[in-house]
């Protein structure tokens, strides 16, 4: 187990590798001069040298790189162009709404998708199993905003019964903080659920075909032992490596979330950064949310040997 372990978080340090050096190469990568683009049309050549200049363009891309790096190792993400604030600042001060945003949305995707999965495959070709095919392709069928704002418009504007914007610190209360959170939360999991939802199906389907299943079920074990005993935990691994991968499109889906419903998080922090072309919180952003999603894969990896003891390569 440790060996395995071990080998895993030693695979993450080369993969952290290539996605700095990706993150880093978006301000030379961009269309055009990133420097005259931050100046504006009405910016002189001076200005434009002086931003070119604050940004390191004008050095070679291995020094400027290596520079980089060793500060993002110090925790310095560099210093946002437009505020003069360092970025790991502003990161700081927006992680509370996305991090609470995402972990409500995979608590709720996981205690919804799993059971409506495990009851779909055991009344396959029921009127339950339609109906959650049903949702599965509705769910996939409709964009985050989309949803975000037929939400917005039927539960905030119409029937009044949660906040259409804005966030409330987890500090003045739970009851206010899941209020601001209901809505974003059950946009960003619909497309989530319908995901995990089918796959879970279909993997339940595999397993309750296998011949230990039909001797637990010969020996008078119950339907429920049988599902969520035998059954589940071998169908584990496929619904928790889709889990994973999922985490990619959460955060995308978290980014455009904020922006319909004016939560102040790092994807809002983003999506404005890009708007004012500041490099600097765009790399410490996508580097923060890349060194999530591998942290992310890496405990989906280790968990693969809780629920398949044969997992010890």
């Amino acid at each position: 187990m440790l060996t395995y372990a071990a080998k895993r978080v030693a695979a993450t340090i080369p993969v952290m590798a290539i996605v700095a050096f990706l993150v880093f190469s978006l301000l030379y990568i961009a269309p055009g001069d990133p420097a005259a683009i931050i100046a504006g049309d009405q910016a002189t050549p001076a200005d434009v040298d002086r931003i070119r200049e604050s940004l390191g363009l004008d050095r070679p891309f291995v020094v400027r790189f290596a520079e980089w790096v060793w500060r993002v190792l110090n925790g310095d993400l560099g210093q946002s162009i437009f505020t003069n604030l360092s970025v790991t600042h502003m990161i700081g001060q927006r992680i509370q709404p996305t991090v609470s945003l995402m972990v409500l949305t995979l608590i709720l995707t996981i205690c919804v998708a799993v059971p409506m999965g495990v009851a779909a495959a055991a009344k396959q070709g029921t009127w339950i199993d339609r109906l959650v095919m049903m949702v599965s392709v509705s769910g996939f069928s409709v964009p985050v905003f989309v949803v975000g704002y037929l939400m917005a418009y039927v539960f905030a504007l119409q029937l009044d019964l949660f906040p259409v914007q804005g966030y409330t610190p987890i500090a003045n209360g739970i009851g206010p903080w899941l209020s601001n959170l209901v809505l974003p939360v059950v946009t960003l999991s619909a497309a989530f659920v319908a995901l995990i939802a089918r796959v879970t199906r279909a993997t339940m389907l595999e397993v309750l075909s296998q011949d230990y299943v039909r001797t637990a079920r010969a020996k008078g074990v119950s339907q429920r032992p049988v599902l969520f005993v035998h059954a589940l935990k071998n169908a584990a691994v496929p619904v928790i490596t889709v889990i994973g991968l999922g985490v990619a499109s959460l955060i995308g889906g978290a980014v455009v979330t904020e922006s319909v419903f004016a939560i102040p998080g790092v994807g809002r922090l983003i999506v404005d950064a890009i708007l004012r072309r500041d490099y600097p919180v765009i790399q410490g952003c996508v580097l923060m949310f890349s060194f999530l999603y591998v942290l992310v894969n890496l405990g989906v990896d280790l968990l693969y040997t809780v629920f398949d003891p044969r997992i010890r390569y």
